[in-house]
């Protein structure tokens, strides 16, 4: 069953609501390709209010721990999701495009119906950094076990055209 959770953003910042709950991190389709693993979930919270120029705004606090997949190693790599933000609510287009210009701001259409379980998860995405790897040498692909010969393959090469020798003397 997937979480949906619709809201008028103008008329939940009017009555200055609240809303909060658990989501698991399974029903967000679109974060799994950054997932190692998608067990876990993130806690939210989503307020209406408005601003010290009476300007609407959603405020979205989202917590939880989520495995990543390092692009590095391809292995779980634990990340702590801990995003607090404000979501200023253009009520045009042309309010859009203004309040875009100004890159200290986070700003979105305030359509009819805006699906916030969508909203939450595209702020998990954007938090995320652009290439999602281990730190320096903390991958498994640092490992020594992928570099050091094996002491029996030293000793004992083998020599890679051996198969190709064996299979053109079974072929004549």
């Amino acid at each position: 069953m997937s979480v949906r959770f619709v809201i008028d953003p103008l008329d939940f910042v009017r009555k200055t609501e609240v809303h909060h709950g658990r989501i698991p991190l399974a029903e967000f389709s679109r974060l799994q390709d950054f997932l190692y693993e998608n067990h876990g979930d993130v806690v939210y919270q989503v307020s209406g209010f408005l601003d010290q120029d009476d300007k609407p705004r959603l405020r979205m606090k989202i917590t939880g721990e989520a495995q990543l997949c390092c692009q590095r190693c391809l292995g779980g790599l634990a990340h702590s999701i801990d995003i607090d933000t404000s979501l200023l609510l253009a009520k045009t287009e042309r309010e859009l495009i203004l309040a875009d210009e100004d890159n200290s701001v986070d700003v979105i259409l305030a359509t009819a119906e805006i699906n916030v379980v969508d909203l939450i998860e595209e702020e998990i995405i954007l938090s995320l950094s652009i290439s999602i790897r281990h730190s320096e040498g903390k991958c498994d692909v640092h490992q020594s076990k992928y570099y050091d010969p094996d002491p029996a393959e030293i000793a004992n090469p083998k020599n890679p055209f051996a198969v190709l020798s064996a299979l053109k003397k079974k072929s004549h």
